[in-house]
């Protein structure tokens, strides 16, 4: 396993792996607390034996702005549960016993400020996050928060959507770290019949003004678009799709992980 070190941080060290054995990832996102934190703690080491190479954790947000109705559903539950920042941290210290998979936070800026940035990085570095997303703040804001993180040896993982303009892609390769998260549409995030067919200029695009490793989100659910996606990307991101398998069998755990653990393997299958 790829342990934490001053030197390199766990994303990093995975997306080396991957390359040098000529391999794509598979990047799994999950809304911490739904239905609880235990199902997620269980979620997350089941993910990663099915073949996830990273982990994002979704802090839940009144205002998910960017996200579909799927996951919007996700945040009210895990809301309703009492999940909160500091209680997913100390779910990610417990996970820290079992894993050195690469995990990332996806949260919007108010949580994050309300914590207080200085206090918000070191806790969740102390607990063994490598990295947040976090789409709601703008680049040209984002300094504050990146020097916090840059402190602590964490990435800020910046996204890049089909409309971001040149000048922009430049700024935002500046600013990132680990990847690009690159947004395959316009839109929120969710589940989608069929994948643009632009994307691969896109990613060409992005190519040009970053030589970062790029991993493609919004709207993968299956393996036959997530092989699509896997031919010009460095990984692919898929949540919606999991999430919407939490929410179907949130009663029935054992079914939910089986379930879970069986998408993932037909992922990662496809893109080998």
């Amino acid at each position: 396993m790829e342990k934490q070190t001053v030197d390199i941080n766990r994303v990093d060290a995975r997306l080396h792996k991957l390359h040098d054995n000529g391999e794509k990832g598979l990047f799994t996102f999950i809304t911490a607390g739904d239905p609880d934190l235990e199902t997620t703690f269980k979620l997350v080491l089941s993910m990663e034996k099915a073949g996830a190479d990273l982990v994002e954790l979704g802090a839940p947000f009144s205002d998910p702005m960017a996200d579909g109705p799927v996951i919007q559903r996700a945040s009210l539950r895990s809301l309703a549960g009492g999940t909160n920042l500091r209680g997913i941290l100390e779910m990610v210290r417990r996970l820290r016993l079992h894993t050195e998979i690469p995990l990332l936070l996806m949260t919007y800026y108010n949580p994050v400020f309300r914590y207080g940035l200085e206090c918000f990085a070191l806790d969740a570095a102390e607990a063994g996050v490598d990295g947040v997303i976090v789409p709601d703040l703008p680049l040209e804001e984002s300094a504050p928060l990146l020097q916090e993180l840059k402190k602590e040896k964490m990435h800020l993982i910046c996204l890049a959507a089909p409309t971001t303009t040149p000048q922009r892609l430049k700024k935002i390769s500046a600013a990132a770290g680990g990847f690009i998260y690159c947004v395959s549409l316009t839109g929120v995030t969710g589940m989608r019949e069929g994948i643009s067919p632009d994307i691969a200029g896109f990613l060409q695009r992005v190519k040009r003004h970053s030589s970062l490793p790029l991993a493609v989100g919004f709207g993968i659910s299956n393996p036959g678009q997530a092989a699509f996606m896997a031919e010009e990307a460095d990984a692919v991101i898929v949540g919606s799709a999991l999430v919407s398998l939490v929410e179907q069998f949130a009663d029935q755990p054992d079914v939910m992980l089986k379930g879970v653990a069986g998408m993932i393997r037909g992922l990662k299958g496809a893109i080998i």
